[in-house]
This record gives structure tokens, C-alpha cells and sequence, in this order.
């Protein structure tokens, strides 16, 4: 049986993610943004996107625990439909990060709570974090972070397949941004802690554990499970925590919300995780209310929903 990254055997997800996204499949979106433009790339995206929505069951099946409960009540055909305009947003703004980043296309980027937040992190002689989650683009607000004059340490797992890897993530890592593997020793603590203590800046996605431990919180009217890593972190280090929120607005415009920043603390040794709880509250209730307004740009594909669900990758 194939192997992940880790050495363990890999999911039934894994091995599937690794035929999504081919070379071939790849080499024709770059040709058509190059030939074409954006428009030319998104109208291949809406003929892929529904060869997945028909054909892929897995996929439909890891996005539908969202999809069921951002949009209850729905026939089976208006559910699939829903599934279908999910997919068309994600390829867009996976098109849009490679575009930004290959220079093929230029997007304005609306920063709200930016210079005050920019002043906090510069100043912040403890590092901060970075919150983010697998909703918008936060890629794309990435390539805009360079005011901060800090390091960026992405923590994220190396991508499963290689081809997008490259796609999205051409120039590995470089510049002033750095990448933190969870996978490695201690899950990358010690490591996180130590650029932290340099002042540096760290951003964790918010909404994945990497099998890390969770808690319980209320997301779409039911009870989820999500991780509270990077707010034990934030309390160790004593940082400030930047929830940065990234939507798409237009097809060459994006809005970066870093308005909402939070200081986990802890008040004394007993039950820590459940202090934590309420910060980790407040998070997904800023997740919800992105939902609520961007309904199409929440790409989970995992069902927090459910305390013993493996993750499904996308």
C-alpha cells in the first residue's frame, strides 16, 4: 500500500488527491491563462469542476458535511449544484495564486485593520501568529504580507501531490518565507516557539489539526470539533494572535480582513484546554459569519462535524 510523508500508509484520500491535479491537467490551465487571461483559465475551470461534481464521489462526499448544513433543506439536485459552484470558487482562487505569483496576473488587495496590525506585529518583541483557515485565498494575501518586514513561517504539510506543489508553490520556499512542517518532531513545537521568541511571525491554519488534539465549539447550528494548537501557542509565548480572514470580491480583487486579534491567556494550570475553549469559540464564530456573507468560499473538505472523522483532503 502507498506511503505518506510521514511513512505511515497513506488514505484512501491521500492516493486519490494524487490523480486530482496532473501535469497534463495543469500544463492546459497555465496555457490558457497564458493565452488567455483569467477568463480563459476560469471558463476550462467550469467544464473540470463539472467532471467533478458528477464523477468524483469522494470529493463530493468530504464537501457535502459543509454544504448540508451552510444550506439545509436542499433537494438532492440543488445540493449537487451547490457542490458544483464550491468547486468552481475553489479553482478560481487556486488559479489566482498561481497566477499572482507567476506575475500573469495583477490583483488589487484591500487591506481592513492592516496598518494598526502591521504596527502591532512590528512591534511585538514575542512574534505573533497568524490564524487563518481554509477559507478564501490566504495564499494570495501572502504574496501582499511583505509590509510586515518579518518572517513568515508557514506551518503546513507538504503537499501530496507534486505537481501542484509546484504549481502553486514555485519558488519553494525563499524571500522572507519559511515553511514549518507539523510532521516533524513534536509536531513542530519547539521550532514554532523558537522563531516566535525571534520576534518572527508564524501563521497556522485554524481549522486543521494534523491530528492534534480539539475542542468542542458550535459552527452552522451544530456541535464541531476544532483544534486549539495555535492558541496553546499564542498563551506559551504570550503573542498576539491575527486572525486574517482572505475573500475573493471581484475577479481581480480581494479584501484581506486582519481586524480581529485575540490574546489567548491561561489562569492557572487547571484545564487548560477548556480556557482555551471560548478563544477557539470566537474564532469559528468569525469563520461563520465569513460563511454567511461568502457562502462559496469555505473549503473545508473535512467533517468537523464529526469528533471520529478522518480528514479527506481536497
Amino acid at each position: 500500500m502507498p506511503q505518506g510523508p510521514d511513512g505511515r500508509q497513506k488514505t484512501r484520500g491521500e492516493k486519490r488527491e494524487g490523480k486530482r491535479g496532473n501535469e497534463l491537467g495543469i500544463w492546459f490551465f497555465k496555457a490558457f491563462l497564458r493565452l488567455f487571461g483569467l477568463r480563459g483559465a476560469y471558463g476550462l475551470l467550469y467544464l473540470v469542476s463539472l467532471h467533478y461534481a458528477l464523477f468524483d464521489r469522494l470529493l463530493v462526499a468530504s464537501a457535502l458535511p459543509y454544504i448540508r448544513r451552510r444550506f439545509p433543506g436542499c433537494g438532492l439536485l440543488e445540493e449537487r449544484l451547490h457542490v458544483y459552484r464550491l468547486f468552481v470558487s475553489q479553482g478560481k482562487q487556486l488559479i489566482d495564486r498561481y497566477a499572482a505569483v507567476s506575475g500573469s496576473a495583477v490583483f488589487e488587495i484591500r487591506f481592513k485593520g492592516g496598518e494598526d496590525v502591521v504596527s502591532l506585529i512590528r512591534n511585538s518583541r514575542r512574534g505573533a501568529i497568524l490564524l487563518t483557515s481554509h477559507q478564501g485565498n490566504w495564499q494570495v494575501a501572502m504574496t501582499a504580507l511583505e509590509k510586515l518586514e518579518k518572517t513568515v513561517h508557514l506551518v503546513m504539510v507538504p503537499d501530496q501531490n507534486p505537481s501542484m506543489q509546484r504549481a502553486l508553490y514555485p519558488d519553494g520556499e525563499g524571500g522572507r518565507l519559511r515553511i514549518i512542517s507539523p510532521e516533524r518532531y513534536l509536531g513542530g513545537i519547539v521550532e514554532i516557539l523558537k522563531v516566535l521568541r525571534q520576534g518572527d511571525v508564524v501563521s497556522i491554519m485554524g481549522d486543521r489539526g494534523y491530528g492534534a488534539s480539539a475542542v468542542e465549539v458550535s459552527f452552522l447550528g451544530d456541535k464541531a470539533w476544532f483544534p486549539y494548537s495555535a492558541f496553546r501557542l499564542a498563551a506559551a509565548a504570550e503573542c498576539p494572535l491575527v486572525v486574517m480572514e482572505t475573500a475573493k470580491v471581484s475577479s481581480h480583487s480581494y479584501v484581506v480582513d486582519m481586524s480581529n486579534v485575540l490574546y489567548p491567556r491561561y489562569e492557572g494550570r487547571r484545564n487548560r484546554a477548556g480556557q482555551l475553549q471560548p478563544w477557539v469559540q470566537e474564532f469559528v464564530s468569525l469563520m461563520e459569519r465569513f460563511v454567511e456573507e461568502h457562502p462559496y468560499q469555505c473549503f473545508l473538505f473535512r467533517d468537523v462535524w464529526n469528533q471520529e472523522a478522518d480528514t479527506i483532503s481536497a
